[in-house]
């Protein structure tokens, strides 16, 4: 079969769902392709609350965020293609895609991309040791657990101290597993505060910072796993050896942006793109996680709607912006987005720090804007608001972050 239209959202999660809800409101005809059997993505699986509460100002489940925006998709004219994999998008718009009725072409005008990221395997990490049963990811253990009712270990470890090993930690121990700790190799917790306090200190869950996983054991199935501190280099020091005895070790390090099956965009390593989401092709846009990761949800959604109405724009011919100026890391900046500004329109930047501060001044040159961040952390996205400004000449703003006294 072959369709037509003005744009195609590719991810039903929670930036795919939200861009195709601004574009079907900005007046294009939009078809939504999500290859499992029902939108949301990992909102399904998310079980705990703290959703929702930028974008629709409510404290909610995964699930709730999910069918909230599913009703609002429900009163749309979206074309919403479940159970759908595509195999290939083209320079000349178009794209191929197959479900149980066999192989489809679309033609259209914009693409946003909203696929979203994968978690990274524990192979990544090259730890010596048998490679037994026993080890998953976090995302892995919370679909067994949440969605499939299966307890996935007696006892365990977690690797990792990101949101989604923190929030796995606190559910973990309320499914009666022993969670003898989490290991994280930098010296400062890779998720959010908040999560810090209620899901591992509000159990007595011991964090161990600067401390890495060493080697694995087991016959067959998971035994043992030995933990060593190191040094600000990551070096591990000598006789800090701690052995662990569980049956699972839980893995959260790090995801990784999806860009396929677009091979011909600026990619680092996930899309680049500009304030409006347009990427280096200009009738692609990118939203969420493909680009960079984000803490929330709700910041996916937020530039997912922002995606979808440029995308409707640039379909309809309304949207070619004149100047792209460029942003620059700074001194103390990790990760940026985006990367470029059309400067006729709302910016809303995003950054992290590169190491923590106690107090840090932000700034935004040669634009004057300065501000103040009391304990800024490598974990804790920034965001800074930049309103459209006029100066045909500027070609870079740079960010830098510094320490105040």
């Amino acid at each position: 079969m072959k369709y037509e239209t003005d744009v195609v959202v590719l991810g039903g999660g929670g930036g795919g769902m939200a861009a195709a809800k601004a574009a079907d409101k900005n007046g294009a005809n939009v078809i939504l392709i999500e290859r499992e059997e029902e939108n949301g993505g990992v909102l399904n699986q998310c079980i705990h609350n703290g959703f929702g509460i930028h974008y629709y100002r409510k404290d909610l489940t995964g699930p709730e965020f999910k069918e909230t925006l599913q009703e609002e998709l429900a009163n749309t004219n979206i074309k919403i293609l479940n159970s759908a994999f595509v195999l290939n998008v083209n320079k000349d718009k178009q794209l191929t895609f197959v479900n149980h009725k066999g192989i489809h072409e679309i033609k259209t005008k914009a693409l946003v991309m909203a696929t979203g990221a994968r978690e990274r395997h524990f192979n990544s990490l090259a730890v010596p040791g048998d490679r037994v049963a026993g080890i998953f990811t976090a995302g892995v253990a919370q679909k067994y657990i949440n969605l499939q009712n299966l307890k996935p270990a007696n006892s365990a470890l977690i690797v990792g101290s990101g949101d989604i090993g923190l929030i796995m930690a606190r559910r973990l121990h309320l499914e009666g597993i022993e969670v003898k700790g989490v290991v994280e190799i930098l010296p400062y917790p890779g998720g959010l505060e908040r999560n810090v306090q209620q899901c591992l200190r509000d159990y007595n869950i011991p964090l161990y910072l600067s401390h890495t996983v060493t080697r694995v054991e087991g016959n067959k199935r998971l035994s043992k796993v030995y933990v060593s501190q190191v040094d600000e280099n990551r070096q591990v020091i000598p006789n800090t050896e701690k052995v662990f005895n569980v049956d699972a070790l839980i893995t959260s390090v790090g995801l990784i942006p999806l860009t396929d099956p677009v091979k011909f965009v600026e990619t680092g390593p996930g899309f680049i793109t500009s304030n409006t989401n347009q990427t280096s092709e200009d009738w692609i846009f990118a939203a969420g996680n493909c680009t960079v990761v984000f803490d929330l949800v709700d910041y996916v959604s937020r530039e997912g709607e922002k995606a979808g109405k440029y995308a409707a724009l640039y379909s309809q011919n309304q949207y070619f912006p004149e100047q792209k100026v460029k942003v620059k890391k700074g001194k103390n900046i990790n990760i940026l987005h985006p990367m470029y500004i059309d400067p006729n329109e709302r910016t809303k930047l995003y950054l992290r720090v590169s190491k923590t501060f106690k107090r840090a001044e932000v700034t935004v040159e040669p634009l004057g804007i300065k501000m103040i961040e009391e304990e800024a952390r490598p974990s804790e996205m920034i965001e800074i608001s930049i309103k459209p400004f006029k100066d045909k000449n500027l070609k870079e703003i740079e960010v830098s972050a510094r320490e105040l006294g």
